[in-house]
């Protein structure tokens, strides 16, 4: 039987996390809309500010992290963030231009002119489904392998499911080495007009179907795009499978983020199972946006009951007011603990930190210090 004791998770520091120079890496991830972009960016102020050399990798097209930041823009250059007790560049993955930067680096340039200009390599590289998260893995590897850095932290993308992060590569690799793409590509490789001639008379029905749903050009233009592509299938294998295994290693650390709400604790539940069957390094789990009060010893019941009879009295409306809006409070709490002792049940070895919520957006470098402080535990706590 699992006692009380043992559900309680333990606590998680991101000190100690950072303050390890083993620690290379730290991957938020987590469902939409629960703040991992911001926490991704608390966490590498705190890292800066006590020593190590950062980069934040973002893919979350808002921004009001560049605000936060001090910066006009972000981009997919690294920029200095001003303001910051040490070294800390931020940057906004661009999906288009890091497929680009890939095939200027891997491709002859006459080669990597005609990719380029291909119209069916336009619309792939800008709008097919995890693309994006294969290039935040992409450039993930491409910040490693530089070397600039002693501590990359990566914001993954607001994907409709968390764990298409994981999946990115192997899904870029199974369209690569797709039957489709190979049938498609057999009239552009077969050479001469006796190999056309061959293919055409094995696939003829096939091809004109899909014709008929791609349209001629369309199609012209997908084995155009992998005929000239083909030699770089390879080399997307091999650097995802890279970075894959960059993921599992010791230097590696994931941090779920999740919100006190149902929906994002089912999705952290989720990833925690899925980083666990992976072997990935799981560090702990972040709790954001948790309401708080210095007066939790007041309960909801005893508030209602004290705004009645004031209210029924009718004297102090502001204080009946205000006794109810402190039992809506302690209401918000005491759901988002059940919810939290759900979660802890099914993961109760799970570390984890608890982000206080804010009564507004981080919109500066102070507002990401205060998510640090609660990372590191040196919040204050509310009266027993």
């Amino acid at each position: 039987m699992i006692t009380a004791a043992e559900k309680t998770p333990p606590d998680f520091c991101i000190d100690d996390l950072i303050d390890d120079p083993d620690t290379k890496i730290i991957v938020c991830c987590g469902s939409g809309g629960v703040g991992k972009t911001t926490t991704a960016a608390a966490v590498g102020v705190r890292a800066a500010e006590r020593g190590r050399d950062v980069v934040v990798l973002t893919v979350d097209p808002a921004r009001r992290l560049a605000q936060a930041l001090g910066l006009t823009e972000l981009d997919n250059t690294p920029r200095l963030v001003e303001g910051v007790d040490g070294e800390l560049h931020a940057m906004m993955l661009d999906m288009k231009r890091t497929f680009d930067e890939i095939v200027e680096a891997h491709a002859e340039p006459e080669r990597a002119r005609q990719i380029l200009a291909n119209p069916f390599y336009q619309s792939l590289s800008s709008s097919l489904s995890g693309t994006q998260e294969y290039m935040a893995m992409e450039k993930l590897g491409q910040l490693h392998r530089s070397g600039a850095w002693d501590l990359i932290v990566v914001d993954t993308p607001p994907s409709r499911s968390a764990l298409d992060f994981l999946d990115a590569p192997e899904r870029m690799g199974r369209f690569l080495d797709g039957r489709l793409i190979k049938i498609l590509m057999a009239p552009a490789k077969a050479g001469g007009r006796f190999g056309l001639k061959v293919v055409t008379a094995g696939f003829g029905m096939f091809t004109n179907a899909i014709t008929k749903v791609l349209g001629g050009q369309l199609l012209k233009d997908v084995q155009t795009f992998v005929l000239a592509f083909d030699t770089m299938f390879g080399g997307f294998r091999e650097r995802a499978e890279q970075t894959y295994r960059l993921l599992q290693a010791p230097g590696t650390a994931f941090l779920v983020v999740a919100a006190p709400e149902p929906d994002a604790l089912r999705e952290a539940s989720y990833f925690v199972e899925r980083l666990a069957e992976e072997r990935m390094p799981l560090a702990g789990m972040v709790l954001n946006r948790v309401h708080r009060s210095d007066a939790s010893h007041l309960s909801a019941v005893r508030s209602e009951a004290a705004a009645e009879t004031l209210e029924d009295r009718g004297a102090h409306p502001l204080a009946a007011a205000l006794l109810r809006l402190h039992a809506e409070r302690m209401h918000v709490t005491a759901r988002e603990a059940r919810l939290c002792e759900s979660f802890t049940s099914s993961h109760p070895a799970v570390p984890r930190a608890t982000v206080a919520a804010m009564a507004e957006d981080v919109h500066d470098l102070d507002g990401l210090r205060c998510i640090a402080r609660d990372l590191a535990g040196e919040h204050e706590e509310s009266a027993a």
